[in-house]
């Protein structure tokens, strides 16, 4: 009876709200299986204090306090802090300075910089392996690709492997055998085979595919299609395209709940972020009415609340998991990009 009147309320809502009755309707169904989940790299009785937003056009860091969602510093890093990672250890969080040609790095629990590694060249997105035995870092602007050899902080060039134009974001297989890369002005995906640094293969792709996320048990890769309005479902052992999720316009980047079943995409031109089924390939939801230009996401261990950056509009939004719906707004630097913070929801 309470499951009735909690959606009879939400339905009456939704006509007026950020996501669709049908949404509401699924998501209710799937409360507990969505909202019960916990990190396991992660405590769940524990709350998360401070988050770090990278101002890429400003070549800062804003930390803000959660509770109070106000900026409390903000922090020079480098040219162009696009993209962030923790170390295997959890102990370091990595920013990497694109045109800085550097990696900060910062006490991820106190905003802190403890350090920097130089001359990674053109550092836009970067990544370990999940053995952690190999770090990868995209340089955008020079159409290459650099592969580490990697013991913690600790990176030892292995090659530079040249690419087409633009690579964007990196996904591994669970084994670590294989680096995929999208390649935005090629309009293609890249698969790396990290033990010889070669090029195994290049798979056309959609229009300016961007962030690429493996699905549970490496069964299919999902490619935000940036040009066009849909996620691009690829059966990376085929090499063939499998379906088109519509999302939005400008589809992005992913952040998986943590319940190894559903995953989020942001839309940067519709101003929306969707949610997808990994298991069904199909959208679920969406968020609408964000400002402009929603690109990186982080959620709470809890699984309650998404903090998303808002590139196009100096801003962080705060959205409430349950509801779908937009909660805050914190004013940032010049086009946000990366956020992070600890602990936070499993990226499975």
């Amino acid at each position: 009876m309470l499951t009735m009147m909690v959606m009879h309320i939400y339905l009456s809502k939704a006509k007026f709200g950020s996501i669709s009755a049908f949404a509401v309707v699924v998501l209710l169904g799937l409360q507990h299986a969505v909202f019960a989940q916990t990190s396991p790299a992660s405590d769940s009785k524990a709350e998360p204090k401070l988050a770090v937003v990278l101002n890429s056009g400003e070549a800062t860091v804003s930390l803000i306090d959660m509770p109070s969602r106000k900026v409390v510093k903000t922090v020079p890093v480098g040219k162009e802090p696009h993209h962030l990672m923790m170390t295997p250890d959890q102990k370091t969080l990595l920013i990497a300075n694109a045109a800085g040609n550097d990696v900060v790095l910062m006490n991820p629990t106190t905003g802190e910089l403890t350090g920097k590694i130089p001359d990674i060249i053109d550092p836009y997105q970067i990544g370990y392996s999940p053995n952690h035995k190999w770090f990868v870092a995209n340089g955008n602007r020079l159409d290459r690709v650099d592969v580490y050899h990697a013991q913690g902080a600790d990176l030892k060039l292995a090659k530079t492997i040249k690419l087409g134009k633009t690579p964007s974001h990196v996904a591994f297989t669970a084994d670590s055998k294989i680096a995929f890369i999208t390649l935005q002005d090629s309009n293609e995906l890249a698969a790396i085979d990290l033990d010889t640094q070669t090029v195994i293969w290049k798979i056309t792709t959609g229009k300016v595919p961007a962030g690429v996320w493996m699905t549970p048990g490496d069964q299919y890769l999902l490619i935000g299609i940036t040009g066009e309005d849909y996620v691009q479902v690829i059966d990376w052992k085929t090499r063939k395209e499998v379906k088109r999720i519509v999302t939005g316009e400008g589809a992005h980047n992913f952040r998986p709940l943590g319940d190894k079943k559903h995953v989020f995409v942001t839309n940067r031109i519709a101003s929306s972020i969707s949610m997808i089924n990994m298991q069904t390939l199909e959208k679920m939801g969406d968020i609408t009415g964000l400002p402009a230009g929603p690109d990186d996401m982080e959620i709470t261990p809890d699984g309650k609340t998404l903090w998303v950056t808002l590139r196009f509009s100096k801003k962080v939004g705060v959205i409430d998991i349950p509801t779908m719906k937009l909660v805050s707004v914190i004013p940032v630097g010049r086009s946000p990009h990366g956020v992070f913070f600890t602990p936070h929801a499993s990226w499975e």
